[in-house]
């Protein structure tokens, strides 16, 4: 095996925690009866309501196929509406939605942070944030040039 890079290491590491932090989100929302992608639907939903299922599914990053699949379940587990507005949808948490978000999401918050209060100080975390701050702000400059070309 080839040596690699400190970059790419650092990559693979990211990819890796990733990965584990979102299983364990999953784990985690079992309990509410929800996946992490569910999840985050539901969050987003409420910070936009009402929002169309293509806005939707643009600020998740899923296919329009993908989200059509899991609105289709969250309707008919009734926490979610979809009004028809001639040719749009929009989309609106019910109230069943709105209680199951409000007890789902600090308890997923606290998961989540807990995943660096455990072996970060303060110093650790604020460095980290700028860092990721960083590359994030770097990949979406990327991300545009790439599209333009």
């Amino acid at each position: 095996m080839e040596d690699l890079s400190l970059s790419t290491l650092v990559w693979l590491r990211m990819v890796r925690f990733v990965e584990n932090s979102n299983q364990l989100s999953n784990d985690h929302l079992r309990q509410f009866d929800l996946t992490l992608a569910q999840f985050e639907a539901l969050a987003h939903i409420r910070n936009f309501q009402p929002i169309t299922q293509t806005d939707l599914a643009r600020g998740l990053t899923v296919t329009g196929g993908g989200i059509s699949r899991m609105l289709s379940r969250l309707e008919s587990e009734g926490l979610i509406s979809r009004q028809q507005d001639w040719k749009t949808k929009h989309i609106s948490l019910t109230d069943k939605g709105t209680e199951l978000l409000e007890r789902a999401y600090p308890s997923q918050l606290e998961q989540q942070a807990s995943l660096f209060d455990e072996v970060l100080d303060e110093d650790e975390k604020t460095q980290l944030h700028a860092l990721m701050k960083k590359l994030y702000e770097h990949s979406i400059t990327r991300r545009e040039d790439d599209s333009q070309s």
